[in-house]
């Protein structure tokens, strides 16, 4: 039995529940009656009181406290670069101004805030992948954007993809990270995010 409670943990739970009864799981774990019914007429066998046994960390992919995958993650969770500018030494970027640029460098403004459930916390404290390297998230998470420092990137141009936590690439245990600045669980942070986003599929 898989547990497809909390909108399958946001990966959507009528997609989440054909591919795990596809791969061999008798029965499925969700929030409510209503639920039950609309899987039931789809021919999967769906319940709201028993336990699930199918380990929720492998079928979704998900990193264990200290970043190890066991799986490839199932969420990929990014955004895009909207622009980027030259910070110089001592700029502020930010509400707050809780970051000054160091040194010389070059900011994006990337796609993806609190609203969409790139908790405040981050601001400073954690990294978003771009052109396959981690990068830092500085100043304070905004609504619907972040500021992220290129650190020395040449060039990188508006619209390439931004990858918070997810994928193949080094961000794939990214929610690790996430979760020992949160304090929120893996499974919580990856709810908030699959509810808010705009939600795509990828092979």
């Amino acid at each position: 039995m898989a547990d497809l409670r909390r909108d399958a943990w946001g990966h959507g739970v009528l997609a989440v529940a054909h591919a795990v009864v596809a791969a061999g799981a008798a029965a499925v774990r969700v929030d409510h009656a209503e639920e039950v019914e609309t899987l039931r007429l789809e021919g999967i066998e769906a319940v709201i009181d028993a336990e699930p046994d199918i380990d929720a960390a492998l079928l979704y992919g998900l990193p264990g406290a200290d970043g190890t995958l066991r799986t490839r993650p199932v969420m990929r969770f990014a955004g895009r670069v909207l622009s980027s500018k030259p910070l110089k030494a001592g700029d502020a970027v930010s509400y707050g101004y809780t970051h000054r640029a160091t040194h010389d460098t070059v900011a994006a403004l990337v796609t993806g805030g609190y609203a969409q459930g790139i908790v405040r916390a981050l601001g400073n404290r954690a990294h978003v992948e771009i052109d396959g390297v981690q990068r830092p998230i500085v100043g304070r998470v905004a609504m619907d954007v972040c500021v992220i420092d290129l650190q020395g990137a040449a060039h990188i141009a508006p619209g390439a993809e931004a990858t918070y936590f997810g994928g193949s690439g080094p961000a794939g245990a990214g929610l690790a990270r996430w979760s020992a600045v949160t304090g929120l669980t893996v499974g919580e942070l990856i709810t908030v995010a699959g509810a808010h986003a705009e939600r795509g599929w990828e092979a």
